[in-house]
């Protein structure tokens, strides 16, 4: 574990002197939309200037930071963590200060975390407990996103309160954890409408492959609500209200968290590619990028419980370069870390019943790193996309943008000067956590914070993290992103029809070559609220913008008959899915 200072508390920005006024002189500046050479110029905690150095006189009292060689980039946004959640027994070590502390640490500038209510509990009180355990403890800039575990109208009103006062624009609901979290497909239904009547973010946990099986199943749920209606008294006002319903369904956004496998991620490809860019977002892991479920076979029990997340680690040592390559043509959009840390102490409590592992690994001090090595250092990113993956896409799905995620007159002064050639070693021993276990223990990373800075305050310099508890704010995210909303309401076209229609002809350059995956043509919206979908043939061709080769396309599971085998999933920490027809009568293993 790291020995960096003690914390310091909260300054007031009138006394920190230069820390107030920041020059950066000389670097390479990288948005997600372009790279150019300029200076930066920071007072009190807001980027005031973006040019040449002809144009700006630099008033006395100033620490200037030469960036030259370096990337000026947006602080990392991450999108997904959990700092000290109760969870299966235990609290999650990183708390709200270690937790930030190590993400500052990384080039991450703010965190959205997740409120979970209990079941029947107040989601307002759930929201004021996260806040009261975050407000004076944070380093950097915080949002929440509050998670809905159980249904009723007082949970809706609730949402209304949270959209409109307090802050908040999505909401995680959960298909796994049945008995703690998970919704039933007719509250689903209900959840959805009620976050599209409020122009908010719906956030999915998947269990299984269920994209489409869960637009599927609530269009049948209306059609059959629809079908009642019309054979009693009021025919009209059923399909009526069928329709309304139908529609909400369309139109409400789904952001997919951790995505961690292949079969996940040509799920949501194949709905990303159907609505043409529109309704459905997705996230990756660091922990998914960074590593597999080999490093930690056969090496015992500790090894194996410090690996141990929902959904878990898979065993294909190919999947993290298949979803870096998801995220490189905005299959997936963003990555998290979900990080929720827990000690060797706390992960033997599964000693003799693997359920009872708290679930959840490291990954907010090293993601930016991560996505760095296995994504630019390896020609699979370009250094844009890259802060469009750390942090714009995060900033501009949850409505913050360009207040944070980006390089500009008027922005926060989130700020990290990036070391690109740079290398450092990932080790327990030296991270910024409260934990005793890193899951990328031992790995040389390329891409390093020289400078890390929140709200214009340097808290990071050269290794040296020096921050302020309790400095970081609540950021509110409005309702109605444009990013989002924009593109449903037909404000702006995510993908021009032409191109659109190339796509649906195959003779656009092979999309999906290098993927692995085949994505089928594109089928009406009516066709996959029907359920009538199908999967493409065995040999159909996609496009992809450079093609590096091709291999077999992935079986359909919704054309096999399955079940799900829910003995191994007491704690979501694993879904069997049985295949009982597969091809050549072999079991598809685990999802």
């Amino acid at each position: 574990m790291s020995t960096s200072p003690k914390p310091v508390k909260k300054v007031p920005i009138h006394l920190q002197s230069a820390q107030n006024r920041v020059y950066i002189k000389n670097g390479e500046i990288v948005n997600h939309d372009k790279s150019f050479k300029a200076d930066v110029y920071i007072e009190d905690g807001i980027i005031k200037f973006v040019g040449p150095s002809s144009e700006i006189t630099i008033p006395g009292g100033v620490r200037t930071i030469d960036a030259s060689g370096l990337m000026i980039i947006p602080g990392g946004i991450d999108p997904h963590t959990h700092m000290q959640l109760p969870f299966g027994g235990a609290v999650a070590v990183d708390d709200f200060y270690h937790g930030t502390k190590a993400a500052v640490a990384g080039g991450t500038t703010m965190i959205i975390d997740f409120v979970l209510p209990n079941k029947h509990e107040s989601m307002i009180e759930a929201y004021d407990k996260w806040r009261s355990w975050a407000d004076p403890k944070v380093c950097c800039d915080y949002g929440l996103h509050v998670g809905i575990t159980w249904w009723s109208k007082s949970v809706s009103e609730e949402i209304g309160i949270l959209c409109k006062e307090l802050g908040v624009n999505s909401f995680k609901t959960f298909m796994a954890y049945k008995g703690l979290y998970q919704l039933n497909d007719s509250d689903l239904l209900d959840v959805f409408e009620r976050i599209r009547h409020l122009n908010g973010v719906a956030m999915v946990r998947l269990r299984a492959p269920l994209l489409i099986p869960l637009k599927a199943r609530l269009a049948k749920k209306i059609k059959d609500h629809r079908n009642f209606l019309f054979n009693g008294d009021t025919p009209h006002l059923g399909q009526r209200l069928s329709k309304i319903r139908l529609k909400y369904i369309a139109d409400c956004p789904l952001y997919v968290v951790h995505v961690m496998s292949k079969s996940a991620g040509i799920e949501l490809a194949r709905a990303r590619h159907r609505y043409r860019g529109r309704y459905i977002m997705g996230e990756t892991l660091a922990a998914a990028l960074g590593t597999d479920a080999t490093c930690c076979q056969h090496l015992g029990f500790d090894a194996e419980a410090a690996h141990v997340l929902s959904p878990p680690l898979r065993p294909d040592k190919t999947t993290p370069e298949f979803l870096m390559k998801l995220l490189a043509n905005d299959d997936l959009q963003l990555t998290g870390s979900d990080n929720c840390t827990f000690n060797k102490e706390h992960k033997a409590l599964g000693k003799g019943d693997f359920t009872k592992i708290p679930n959840g690994v490291n990954g907010v001090e090293d993601r930016m790193s991560l996505v760095w090595e296995k994504g630019v250092h390896a020609g699979l990113l370009d250094p844009c996309r890259f802060v469009a993956v750390t942090s714009t896409n995060a900033a501009k799905i949850f409505n913050i943008y360009p207040q944070k995620g980006r390089i500009a007159v008027g922005s926060d002064a989130d700020i990290v000067i990036w070391n690109p050639n740079a290398t450092r070693t990932i080790s327990k021993d030296t991270h910024h956590h409260a934990c005793d276990f890193n899951i990328f223990e031992g790995m040389t990373v390329h891409g390093v914070c020289e400078f890390v800075l929140v709200r214009g305050r340097i808290c990071a310099e050269r290794g040296n993290v020096r921050v302020a508890e309790g400095f970081g704010r609540f950021i509110p995210t409005p309702v109605r992103p444009p990013f989002v909303y924009d593109i449903i309401e037909g404000k702006v076209q995510s993908q021009p029809e032409e191109q659109h229609e190339e796509k649906q002809n195959g003779s656009v350059a092979k999309r999906f070559a290098e993927l692995d995956i085949q994505i089928p043509v594109q089928e009406p919206i009516s066709a996959m609220l029907a359920g009538n979908l199908a999967m493409p043939a065995e040999g159909s061709l996609c496009s992809t913008p450079s093609v590096r080769g091709r291999v077999d396309g992935k079986r359909d599971l919704q054309e096999s008959s399955f079940s799900i085998s829910e003995e191994l999933d007491r704690s979501g920490v694993r879904a069997c899915i049985k295949v009982k027809n597969p091809p050549g009568g072999k079991s598809s293993g685990f999802w």
